[in-house]
């Protein structure tokens, strides 16, 4: 499709091109930043429970960005952002929120060689540490590929599928196209399976295949990216290493990767919405790719033919941490949420755009919280239950109930979310809500 008829296609459905409007009250450094609204919004309607996570910002290193959207007159977007304790250097740990941009430059890469994100990708092997890919049960045509990887991606945060993202793309030109869209802290240095940072540096020969012919070849790649890591970064007292020995000493992260929450939020925002961001920080995706994206970035497991899910273990909101994950609790019909987190090493994080198709509301939350209260790391025992997922959870209610009663000039036309998902006949219905 032209590049002009695309955006005439986004600015019909209302995500065109939008200003920034700036927050008000704010207490900020360099680098750090917490806005008065949003500290008054929490506390006042807070919990004891969550008056008591909000207290301890040394110990939680929680972060929050709460994103007003109000719409003008044409529907374009117009975004406010309210912080709370953001802060650029403090690190934690991404987890799973990485697999998102990575998803955006797979469609980007898979665009500007003509292959089609549902063309067969057959990964072979070549240096220490790498594994073949031949075939993927959970397809319908049991054959992988770039689209079923990030159905997987969205749908349960599938670690192999963002392991052959990273394969295809290689470690160099992430980095360096991410940095050329406008985020150079952002740092991607590693699969997530247990490998050396030189053989992090070395990715796959790659076939896309039809009809059992090649029609593009990839030959294995090495990264020659230099990092520009930061002072040294530890967390814990103690953590098991790869080979499940205990280490008493504090776990570094220093050569880990990094997303920085602001930019985390901004580019989930410029796909969402791309007239809203610079031409030059927007992904070059197609509208083909953006209605992909919007579907399995909020569907949920149940909705999946292929892959199909055992829906006990990946309930509804196995993957929406904002104000649903804890306690397992059912999502309305009529909300939908655009979103990726992360967990890891007791970090819990989430990007998301939330959307209620019955009251006419639209607003976005990114946070990040660390609940890790015996110090150590990697031994699968943190307080998510207990700590992370209620404080997304208070957050979210707290914030969704400001934006029902909030007043707005112009009611939003949220037409660009109203996804199709697969029925179970395999064929495409709209949700009922929509």
């Amino acid at each position: 499709m032209q590049r002009s008829v695309l955006y005439c296609l986004l600015f019909i459905a209302g995500i065109g091109a939008s200003a920034q409007i700036p927050a008000g009250e704010t207490h900020a450094s360099n680098h750090q930043r917490t806005d008065s609204f949003l500290v008054r919004l929490l506390r006042e309607q807070a919990s004891p429970f969550l008056l008591r996570v909000l207290d301890k910002p040394d110990s939680f290193h929680y972060q929050l960005i709460y994103t007003r959207i109000d719409r003008d007159k044409n529907n374009r977007p117009h975004f406010t952002n309210f912080a709370y304790h953001l802060d650029a250097n403090e690190y934690f740990n991404p987890a799973s929120t990485v697999k998102m941009p990575l998803a955006f430059l797979a469609l980007e890469k898979l665009d500007s060689l003509g292959v089609d994100k549902e063309t067969p990708m057959l990964t072979d092997s070549a240096y220490s540490g790498q594994t073949a890919v031949n075939r993927d049960t959970s397809s319908a045509n049991g054959l992988p590929s770039i689209a079923q990887y990030i159905r997987k991606i969205f749908l349960v945060s599938d670690n192999d599928a963002y392991n052959r993202l990273y394969e295809f793309l290689g470690q160099e030109t992430i980095n360096r196209r991410l940095h050329q869209l406008g985020y150079p802290d952002i740092r991607i240095t590693r699969r997530f399976v247990p490998m050396t940072e030189e053989e992090n540096r070395h990715t796959n020969p790659i076939r896309f295949v039809r009809d059992g012919q090649t029609i593009f070849r990839q030959e294995a790649t090495t990264s020659h990216f230099v990092f520009d890591f930061p002072r040294p970064i530890f967390y814990g007292n103690a953590y098991y290493d790869r080979h499940d020995s205990l280490v008493h000493a504090p776990m570094d992260f220093t050569r880990h990767n990094n997303f920085p929450l602001a930019d985390a939020r901004e580019i989930l925002q410029s796909v969402l919405f791309p007239g809203s961001v610079p031409a030059r920080r927007r992904f070059h995706l197609n509208a083909a790719d953006y209605r992909f994206l919007y579907q399995y970035m909020s569907e949920l497991p149940y909705e999946s033919a292929h892959p199909r899910y055992d829906t006990i273990e990946y309930f509804d909101s196995y993957t929406k941490f904002f104000w649903f994950k804890a306690g397992r609790r059912p999502i309305p019909s009529y909300i939908r949420i655009f979103n990726k987190p992360g967990w890891s090493y007791g970090f819990l994080t989430d990007i998301a755009y939330i959307v209620d198709f019955e009251h006419k509301v639209e607003f976005m939350l990114t946070g990040t919280i660390y609940t890790n209260s015996d110090g150590v790391l990697n031994d699968d025992k943190y307080d998510y239950d207990e700590i992370g997922y209620p404080f997304f959870q208070q957050v979210g209610e707290i914030l969704y109930r400001n934006e029902l009663t909030r007043p707005r000039k112009v009611a939003p036309d949220l037409g660009a979310f109203r996804i199709f998902v697969p029925s179970s006949t395999g064929n495409h219905e709209i949700r009922k809500d929509q």
